[in-house]
C-alpha cells in the first residue's frame, strides 16, 4: 500500500479528545439464529422409530409441574430421541431449583414413556437479621438479595453476607461484623445473620503531606473525601467511607503521573479519636521526579507516512511529560487516520522507561486497519414513514456513496441529527437518532 500524507499543515483535523474509539459495526443476526417457536416448543424435523406414550415428573414439591413440563422438549405423541431427553436433563438443571435431575425409560410395544425423577434443592422458609440497630430489615433485605422460598444455597448465603458488609461499610460501619448461619430449632430452612454494626464512622480532618509540586488545597479539590462541615452540619453528609478512600490513593496518584511524576507513589494512615467515631484521614505522597521526554518512536503505519505523523504530535523530545498533552495527541492521530476513511484505525501509546535518570521514551503503536468508502446510504424510520422526513434526513448528511468515510464528518452527522429534532430523542419512548456503519465486502453502508 502506498504512503500518503495527512492534508494540511499543523491544524490538519484539530481537537479530539484523547483515544477516541471507533464507531462499532452492527452484528446482523444469521437466518438461521432466529428461533420460531409454538407453545414454547421449537420446531424442528422430528426423527426416530419409536413414540412417547407418556411423560412424568417424579420427586418435584415444591416446584409447580406446569413450570417444569415448559422447560422440557419430550412431548407426548411425539417421536422419542435419547439426544432431546438429555437436553431436557440440562434445561431441569439450568433452572436453578434442583440439585440432581436422572432419567427412566419404559419401553412397551406402542412406544416409550419417558419418567424425569428429580430431587429439589432445600429453600429458606425465614431470614432473620439480628442484632441491627442503625439499619432496618426492611433495607437490609434489599440489599441482601435473599428471600423466602429462595433455593437454600451456601453460596448465595455468602454472598448475601459480604453484600451486607459492604453496605454497611457504604453507610460507615467500617468495623462491622456479620456471620451467618442455617437452621434453627424447628425449622431447618431459616437464615440467620448476626450483626455486630459497631460504631458509625465519621471524618473529623483530611490531611494531605508530603505534596510540594500542588498545593494542598488544589489536591483536595480533586478527591471525594470530604471533612466536616463548619458547626451543627459536622455530621451532615459525614460518613467514612474506605472504598472512596482509597479510590482516592488511586486518583492522586493518576494526578501525579498526569503531570510527569511517572514514579510517585500516594498511601493513606487512618487515626482514631478516643471515641473511636471520628477518624483522621492523612495521604502520604512521595513525588518523586518529574520526567522528561526522551524520543518520540512511531510504529505500525503504512498508509500515512512518519513524517506527516509527527507533524500532528504536540509532546516530543525535551519535553516535561504531560498525560493531557499525550492524549490529546492520540486523539489527533485516530481523528487523522479516521478523515482518510481508516475508521477502525487504533492508537495505543506506552511509555518505556530509560536507563538514564528522569527521561521516558514515548512509543505510538498503531493498527491502522482497513479504509473504508460509503457503501449504500438508507434511512430507516420506525412508525410510519414519511417520504419528506427521509429528504430531510439525507440532506443532513454530508456523506455520500463513493467518498471515503470521514470519521469526524460521521460524529458531526450524528450530532446534527440528534439536534435536528426530526425524530424522537426521549430514550424512554424510542431509540435516539442514529448514524450506524455496517461493513460490507467491499465497501461501506452508512444507514
Amino acid at each position: 500500500m502506498s504512503s500518503a500524507q495527512f492534508g494540511g499543515g499543523g491544524g490538519g483535523f484539530g481537537g479530539g479528545g484523547g483515544g477516541a474509539s471507533a464507531p462499532a459495526p452492527d452484528a446482523k443476526p444469521k437466518f438461521r439464529e432466529y428461533v420460531h417457536s409454538t407453545d414454547g416448543l421449537p420446531l424442528r424435523r422430528e426423527k426416530g422409530d419409536a413414540v412417547v406414550l407418556d411423560v412424568k415428573v417424579v420427586g418435584n414439591k415444591t416446584v409447580g409441574i406446569h413450570r417444569i413440563l415448559q422447560a422440557l422438549q419430550t412431548r407426548k405423541d411425539r417421536f422419542y430421541d435419547y439426544e432431546t431427553v438429555l437436553g431436557d436433563v440440562r434445561r431441569l438443571n439450568d433452572m436453578g431449583s434442583f440439585d440432581h435431575v436422572t432419567f427412566k425409560l419404559d419401553e412397551q410395544p406402542g412406544g416409550v414413556a419417558v419418567t424425569f425423577l428429580v430431587h429439589e434443592r432445600p429453600v429458606i422458609t425465614r431470614v432473620i437479621y439480628h442484632g441491627n440497630r442503625a439499619i432496618n430489615d426492611r433495607e437490609l433485605r434489599g440489599r441482601a438479595g435473599i428471600e423466602k422460598k429462595d433455593p437454600l444455597s451456601e453460596f448465595s448465603i455468602e454472598s448475601a453476607r459480604r453484600r451486607l458488609i459492604d453496605y454497611y461499610r457504604e453507610e460507615g460501619f467500617n468495623q462491622v461484623s456479620v456471620t451467618s448461619s442455617i437452621g434453627i430449632r424447628d425449622d431447618a430452612g431459616a437464615v440467620v445473620f448476626r450483626i455486630n454494626e459497631g460504631p458509625k464512622e465519621r471524618i473529623a480532618d483530611v490531611e494531605i503531606h508530603g505534596n510540594t509540586i500542588v498545593s494542598e488545597a488544589r489536591l483536595k479539590k480533586i478527591i471525594q473525601t470530604r471533612g466536616p462541615m463548619v458547626g451543627v452540619l459536622n455530621y451532615v453528609g459525614n460518613t467514612a467511607d474506605m472504598r472512596t478512600i482509597d479510590k482516592d490513593v488511586d486518583v492522586l496518584a493518576a494526578y501525579y503521573h498526569n503531570l510527569g511524576f511517572l514514579t510517585a507513589t500516594v498511601g493513606r494512615r487512618i487515626a482514631y479519636d478516643d471515641s473511636g467515631k471520628w477518624i483522621t484521614v492523612t495521604f502520604v505522597i512521595n513525588e518523586g521526579p518529574r520526567f522528561k521526554v526522551n524520543d518520540v518512536q512511531i510504529v505500525g503505519n503504512q498508509f500515512i507516512t512518519e513524517e506527516s505523523l509527527r507533524r500532528r504530535l504536540e509532546l516530543g523530545p525535551g519535553d516535561m511529560f504531560d498525560g493531557t498533552l499525550l492524549r490529546r495527541d492520540v486523539g489527533e492521530l485516530v481523528y487523522g487516520y479516521g478523515e482518510l476513511g481508516f475508521i477502525y484505525a487504533e492508537v495505543e501509546p506506552k511509555t518505556v522507561m530509560r536507563d538514564e535518570a528522569n527521561v521516558v521514551d514515548l512509543v505510538y503503536d498503531i493498527s491502522e486497519g482497513d479504509r473504508w468508502k460509503v457503501g449504500q446510504i438508507r434511512v430507516n424510520i420506525d412508525g410510519e414513514p414519511h417520504l419528506m422526513k427521509e429528504t430531510t434526513m439525507l440532506n443532513l448528511v454530508d456523506l455520500r456513496e463513493g467518498d471515503w468515510i470521514d470519521r469526524r464528518t460521521l460524529e458531526l452527522n450524528r450530532r446534527r441529527l440528534e439536534r435536528s429534532q426530526l425524530l424522537e430523542t426521549n430514550p424512554q419512548i424510542a431509540d435516539p437518532p442514529d448514524i450506524k456503519v455496517v461493513p460490507r465486502d467491499e465497501y461501506l453502508d452508512t444507514l
